[in-house]
C-alpha cells in the first residue's frame, strides 16, 4: 500500500491547497459584497451630540456600518441638509422619520469599508469650521430682523399661493364688475 497516501501526507496537501493569498481574499470579499447586495439596511436612528447617527447593516447581517450628519439645531433644517437629502433619498419625511428603519439604502464596498450613495452624504469641503458657523447664524440673524429681506423671503415662498390668490381675485372682480354693468 505504498501507492497510497496516509492521513497525514493529506493534510499537508490540503494544507498546502488552503492557502491562498490575502489580495485574492479581499478581492473576492470585495466583489461578493458588490454583487451580492449593493444596498445597507437602516437598523436605527439615534442622537449623538451635535450629529445624527445613522446605523446600518449589510443584507446579510454579517457587517455594520455608521455614519453621520449633522443634526438640526435652532428649530431649523438648514445646518442638516445632507441628513434631509439622506431622507428624502430614501423616501421617508422628516416629520416620519421612524419610517427609514428597515429601508434599503444603495452602497458599495470599497477599500475595506462600505460607502454610500455620494449625493445625500455630507461633503467634507462644505464643511464649516465652528467659529465660521456661528458668524454665518449671526449674520442669517442679522437679515432675518430687515424688514426687506422677510417680505421678500415671505414673498419667494409663498410666490404660487399669492399667483393663485389673484387669479382668483381677478376672476371675481370681472364678475362683479360684469353684474354691476348688465345686472
Amino acid at each position: 500500500m505504498p501507492d497510497r497516501p496516509s492521513d497525514g501526507d493529506r493534510q499537508r496537501e490540503l494544507s498546502a491547497e488552503a492557502d491562498v493569498d490575502d489580495e485574492v481574499q479581499r478581492r473576492l470579499r470585495e466583489a461578493y459584497l458588490n454583487d451580492a447586495e449593493r444596498e445597507l439596511i437602516v437598523t436605527g436612528v439615534r442622537s449623538a451630540g451635535r450629529e445624527v447617527v445613522v446605523e446600518f447593516r449589510t443584507p446579510h447581517g454579517d457587517a455594520r456600518h455608521t455614519e453621520r450628519f449633522p443634526a438640526p439645531s435652532n428649530g431649523s433644517l438648514a445646518e442638516s441638509e445632507a441628513f434631509v437629502a439622506f431622507l428624502e433619498a430614501v423616501g421617508v419625511s422628516p416629520l416620519d422619520v421612524d419610517a427609514v428603519v428597515g429601508a434599503r439604502v444603495p452602497a458599495t464596498y470599497e477599500g475595506g469599508e462600505w460607502r454610500l450613495d455620494e449625493s445625500y452624504l455630507p461633503d467634507p469641503a462644505d464643511r464649516v469650521s465652528d467659529a465660521n458657523a456661528g458668524n454665518e447664524r449671526a449674520a442669517d440673524r442679522e437679515s432675518a430682523r430687515q424688514p426687506s429681506a422677510r417680505a421678500r423671503e415671505w414673498l419667494w415662498t409663498y410666490r404660487y399661493w399669492l399667483f393663485a390668490a389673484l387669479l382668483v381675485g381677478g376672476e371675481l372682480l370681472f364678475v362683479a364688475v360684469v353684474i354691476a354693468l348688465y345686472g
